[in-house]
């Protein structure tokens, strides 16, 4: 059966990538536990991804990691603060 894909979206809506959807969850459910109750960094938010998934994903977590963030942001479901440094957090609803 063939893997089944996502294509994501970018907030400049420059050209999405096509990825698998099964690592797009596994980094958008760590993105988001990243995000829960607080904002952080780029910095802190790659630290975060790479420990906890790492041993469990295949492929380059920081890549997949950028894909997955900047396809939430496009989606409205997390957001940049206009501080510096700046910073992600989830988007109010």
């Amino acid at each position: 059966m063939p893997e089944e894909k996502i294509l994501t979206k970018h907030p400049l809506g420059k050209s999405g990538r096509n990825i698998s959807k099964q690592k797009y969850e596994a980094l958008k459910r760590a993105i988001l536990s990243a995000l829960k109750n607080r904002d952080v960094t780029h910095t802190q938010l790659f630290y975060h991804l790479n420990k906890s998934l790492k041993g469990s994903f295949s492929g380059n977590i920081s890549w997949y990691g950028e894909t997955v963030k900047l396809d939430l942001e496009a989606r409205k479901i997390i957001e940049r603060t206009s501080s510096k440094p700046q910073k992600y957090r989830l988007k109010p609803n």
